[in-house]
């Protein structure tokens, strides 16, 4: 592997913000000689391409994709590269209401309007963005808006305590962070046997 390309739905504003909360992995990988490139897709359809192109032009990376699902009911794997915030990248936020606290300034922010559901993935896309409208909507920052806030957002987010609550941000962190500690191949391209 030389070099780690996370594939992501959204605004490439959102760029800074998945590379911090994906430092970890990032750090990790640059003690290794590896880069991690975070890379804006637009569209899910479009964050999907780029992936597919992705597997055809860079197959010496480790080549995730990480896509909103909507609501709709997840494939099973064989996609093992494919990663899901489930139903929506905001649903990451209401695992870690601190961060949101710092972020529009605990005085002014309605924790109280947030779900609390400790299973984050399952709470519905409107349902997540209605909570953070309203608990919001009296900030200065005014309500939340996702290429404006969510990239200092993602930056503030504790990872733990998102993967501790949202198992398919569990199984990206662990997927790559094994996929970094396992044995270079041998020179034939056959994973090492000890």
């Amino acid at each position: 592997m030389v070099e780690i390309r996370l594939y992501f739905e959204g605004d490439p504003a959102l760029r800074p913000g998945f590379g911090q909360f994906f430092s970890e992995i990032a750090n990790r990988a640059r003690e290794k000689g590896i880069k991690f490139i975070p890379i804006a897709g637009g569209s899910g359809a479009e964050a999907a391409k780029d992936h597919t192109m992705g597997l055809l032009k860079h197959p010496q990376a480790l080549n995730l994709l990480l896509r909103d699902s909507e609501g709709l009911p997840l494939p099973n794997p064989p996609e093992e590269l494919k990663f899901w915030m489930v139903q929506t990248m905001e649903a990451w936020f209401l695992a870690d209401p601190e961060a949101l606290e710092v972020y529009y300034h605990k005085s002014q922010f309605r924790m109280s309007a947030l779900k609390r559901n400790p299973k984050v993935e399952e709470i519905p896309k409107d349902d997540v963005l209605r909570c953070l409208a309203e608990a919001t909507k009296g900030t200065q920052k005014g309500g939340y808006h996702k290429t404006k806030h969510a990239p200092h957002i993602l930056q503030l987010l504790s990872p733990a305590k998102v993967r501790k609550v949202a198992p398919n941000c569990d199984r990206l962190f662990k997927d790559a962070l094994a996929r970094l500690s396992a044995p270079p191949p041998d020179s034939d391209g056959t994973p090492h046997v000890s």
